[in-house]
């Protein structure tokens, strides 16, 4: 039998002292530990349902970014019209052509040699405008630039297939 005080309310064994200390004991050393702003090295689990997984939506992948090419300034691009075909001013309407598309025109005149078709020679910093000048006046036939052409402009050079 335990001891009573004098209410005779029973006084709790050591045993249940004992837990209730432990108790207050861990608590203690949890909210001590909690506070210190030390990391937590312990690792989480996180409990995962035993059912089957729902199927979750993948986002799309984005498109792929577009490369913009920049802008060719027409009127800051120099251009030469020559004339290697036997139709008199086909250089100067062709010239009026490029111009009237915006493309700075600095001079035309004849050629002299022998071009299998009507051709944009360009240097190698004015592919991309030689494109565009090719497809403003209708030619398909582009060629880099060569001796005596210069190299600070597009050359374009006209024959019979040109008209």
């Amino acid at each position: 039998m335990r001891p009573r005080d004098e209410r005779g309310v029973a006084f709790p064994s050591p045993l249940v002292i004992l837990s209730i200390v432990a108790v207050a004991m861990a608590g203690l050393a949890f909210v001590a530990t909690q506070d210190s702003g030390a990391p937590d090295d312990r690792a989480q689990t996180v409990a995962q349902p035993s059912a089957s997984p729902t199927p979750t939506a993948t986002p799309a992948p984005a498109p792929p970014k577009k490369v913009k090419k920049p802008a060719i300034k027409r009127g800051e691009i120099f251009v030469e019209v020559y004339n290697n075909s036997g139709i008199a001013g086909l250089a100067g309407t062709t010239a009026q052509r490029a111009s009237g598309a915006g493309w700075n025109v600095v001079g035309s005149d004849n050629w002299y040699g022998t071009i299998p078709s009507s051709t944009v020679y360009f240097p190698p910093r004015l592919a991309a405008a030689a494109k565009a000048l090719a497809k403003d006046l209708g030619i398909s036939r582009l060629q880099p630039a060569v001796d005596p052409m210069r190299f600070d402009r597009l050359t374009v050079i006209l024959t019979g297939d040109a008209a």
